[in-house]
């Protein structure tokens, strides 16, 4: 009976145990699943399953011929998992001296002992991603790599884990390297600068992501989303006339041992920056193109601002071309600041036209302070209603804010509007500047700067940029003529006479400014220093393109601008001119079978022209236009008829309408009408749509 309770008890203990070691069992799986579930979820899935992130190809930046000025070379970095589930030892031991043998060949570097020890060590250790060398290869070089023993086993069996790099190149080199950019060493970051910033979505593409699966302990890749590769972004640079705009301004940097410049072409009817150069002296005496100062430098321009003044004086009326203007002996005094001009013993009594030929300092400053020194609000107005005061809110990132002040801030004084007028007190960057004369160029019409064409994908064009207008109108088409002639005439006559060519005519202004230098004021450390600019447009009769050339700093004691920057446009006008001017008094045989083919007609009154076509024989589609007035246009074999219509108590679209009927049709309706060249109409000051005032003046550019 006691054996019997012995028995049942340790039975009892042994059942109280295995029950107890249940419950702590079920407690802890439950605890398992409801507090650390998801933690063991996790594991479990990133040891079975793991998902990579494919890199998208970043797209080219692209120059206006479509010729790469900035692209990705991939490079490889090589790396070797030492325990990767196929590497056994039989393989590894029986491979690795010949792998050693390749690698020092290739690498050239280390001895084959030396790569056999490291692999070996590496081995030992149990590494996962051993780098065997940190020289980036290149995508040939790989090729050559993956045939090397055990390497061309796999990543399975071998090991073999090559690393992608994407290695940004400039095939230019230099060449408008800080407006095309670069790229941050960390690639998630994108680009620095430039347009590589500035379109770094549309570049980079969008990444792909595959799943690793563990399946018998091998990892199997599936892809699940495929990377879509970056966009191409053509720009507006022309690579041949980068090219002539860089080693025009190089060369003068050298000879000048300037700090710094830059140059910029533009195209005058849409804005396309055609080149835009920018290069600083580095302490070995290099230039690079460390800064982009075309955008981002604002400082003050000096001279070339007498433009503005003159076009302020001019739409007011304040002055005409012909009024005299007291120079004296080159110098006078506002208040007890003493404004003078560079010609020493003065130029005496000049014209307004002569004034601003000369460029007198004293001529320019006169007018201004004598006409609005009562109310200067309104020559400020009117340089803001000119887009002076506003940035060209161009998508490079860094443009320099441009400064005018205004009456009643704090630091405006009494000697503010006299230095103003002649461009000191003020800031503009040369872009800024530049755009400015070329809407002048451009009939007033002023272009926001275009630094992109289009943008394509593999070849296909996914979006293209159009000219945007900043403002139509930056002056009346009036004063646009005069200060055209004027400019004109400082190339023919004045400061800029050593440009003068008898090739084609150059419109434009020189500018000499002192640099100041913080409180050190325009002396400072080591002498005065100056910034030599000139900015104009040429041909001066039918502008295709206008350029800046800003240098500072020059050394030497030469800094007058005809000489310093001057040069430099000179040289670029003269090239792009002998590359890209098609002269109007030469004609190919092509061209005139062509116009034998395609007669050119202005739109007129219907009756009128139907009767010289029918006389002459021509073609004419459209003859059943129910409308007095028409369009022409050349087709192959015959005139296209459009109808045009003028609707009442509204300026008419004249534009292709020759000057007989344009100017009957203008007068007919209660405006003056001032017209300027030949044939057909191709602007009008006050434009279509727009309602008028009887006696208004309109003027009309014909060519």
């Amino acid at each position: 009976m006691q054996i019997k309770k012995s028995i049942i008890l340790r039975f009892g203990l042994l059942y109280i145990g295995i029950a107890a070691l249940a419950v702590v069992i079920l407690g802890k799986a439950l605890y398992l699943r409801i507090v650390q579930g998801d933690e063991f979820e996790e594991f479990v899935e990133e040891h079975t399953n793991k998902d990579i992130v494919i890199d998208a190809n970043r797209g080219d930046i692209l120059a206006t011929d479509f010729r790469k000025l900035a692209c990705s070379v991939p490079t490889y970095r090589i790396h070797m998992d030492m325990r990767a589930h196929g590497l056994t030892d039989e393989v590894f031991n029986g491979q690795v001296d010949s792998l050693a043998y390749h690698l020092s060949h290739f690498f050239g570097d280390r001895s084959q002992a030396a790569f056999r020890s490291a692999l070996k060590k590496a081995r030992a250790e149990g590494k996962r991603y051993y780098m065997i060398h940190p020289r980036r290869i290149s995508f040939t070089e790989l090729k050559r790599v993956k045939e090397f023993p055990l390497f061309r086993l796999g990543a399975n069996k071998g090991g073999f884990i090559p690393r992608k790099y994407e290695n940004r190149k400039l095939p230019f080199g230099e060449l408008a390297a800080r407006t095309v950019g670069s790229l941050y060493a960390e690639k998630d970051l994108g680009g620095r600068f430039g347009l590589e910033m500035a379109y770094n979505n549309i570049l980079k593409g969008v990444a792909g992501v595959s799943t690793r699966t563990r399946v018998s302990g091998n990892w199997v890749v599936e892809e699940q989303v495929k990377p879509i590769d970056g966009h191409d972004v053509v720009t507006t640079i022309d690579i041949g006339l980068q090219d002539v705009a860089e080693t025009a301004l190089l060369q003068q940097l050298q000879m000048h041992q300037a700090d710094h410049g830059c140059a910029v072409l533009m195209e005058v009817s849409t804005g396309k920056i055609r080149a835009i150069a920018n290069l600083g002296q580095t302490s070995t005496g290099r230039y690079i193109e460390d800064y982009n100062y075309a955008i981002g430098e604002a400082t003050e321009p000096g001279s070339t601002f007498k433009l503005a003044s003159m076009i302020v004086a001019l739409e007011d009326g304040v002055v005409r071309l012909t009024d005299s203007i007291e120079t004296g002996k080159g110098y006078c005094y506002f208040y007890d600041r003493k404004m003078t001009d560079s010609h020493y013993g003065g130029y005496g009594t000049l014209s307004v036209r002569e004034v601003f030929e000369k460029s007198s300092n004293v001529g320019i400053s006169k007018i201004i302070f004598n006409n609005y020194r009562d109310n200067p609000r309104r020559f400020v107005d009117r340089l803001y209603s000119m887009n002076l005061k506003e940035p060209l809110g161009i998508e490079i990132k860094g443009e320099g804010i441009p400064m005018i002040k205004y009456p009643g801030e704090k630091t405006w004084s009494g000697v503010t509007l006299p230095w103003m007028s002649i461009g000191y007190e003020i800031q503009q960057t040369p872009l800024q500047v530049l755009s400015f004369y070329n809407a002048v160029a451009n009939n007033g019409r002023m272009m926001k700067p275009m630094f992109v064409e289009s943008v394509q994908h593999h070849g296909e064009v996914i979006m293209e940029m159009e000219p945007q207008v900043l403002n139509p109108s930056i002056c009346s088409l009036e004063t646009i003529e005069k200060v055209h002639d004027l400019l004109v005439g400082a190339v023919e006559r004045g400061t800029a006479r050593n440009i003068k060519n008898e090739r084609y005519k150059i419109a434009g202004k020189t500018g000499t400014a002192q640099i100041a230098k913080g409180s050190s004021g325009y002396k400072g450390e080591g002498g005065k220093k100056h910034q030599a600019s000139f900015v104009g447009y040429f041909p001066a009769d039918r502008p295709l393109y206008s350029c800046i050339v800003v240098v500072n700093a020059p050394s030497n004691n030469v800094y007058y601008a005809n000489v310093v920057a001057g040069s430099v446009f000179k040289e670029i006008a003269d090239r792009v001119y002998a590359q890209s001017y098609h002269h109007s008094d030469v004609e190919t045989e092509h061209e005139v079978q062509l116009a034998y083919h395609q007669p050119y007609s202005k739109g007129g009154k219907k009756e009128e022209l139907l009767t010289v076509f029918n006389e002459i024989g021509v073609m004419v589609d459209g003859q059943e236009i129910n409308s007095d007035w028409i369009s022409a246009s050349a087709r192959e074999h015959e005139i296209d008829l459009k109808a045009k219509r003028f609707p009442e108590g509204i300026v008419p679209n004249v534009k292709g309408l020759g000057a007989k009927d344009a100017v009957m049709l203008l007068e007919n309706l209660g405006l003056r009408v001032v017209m300027r060249g030949v044939g057909a109409v191709r602007e009008q000051s006050i434009a279509a749509g727009q309602s008028f005032k009887k006696g208004a003046t309109i003027y009309l550019r014909l060519g």
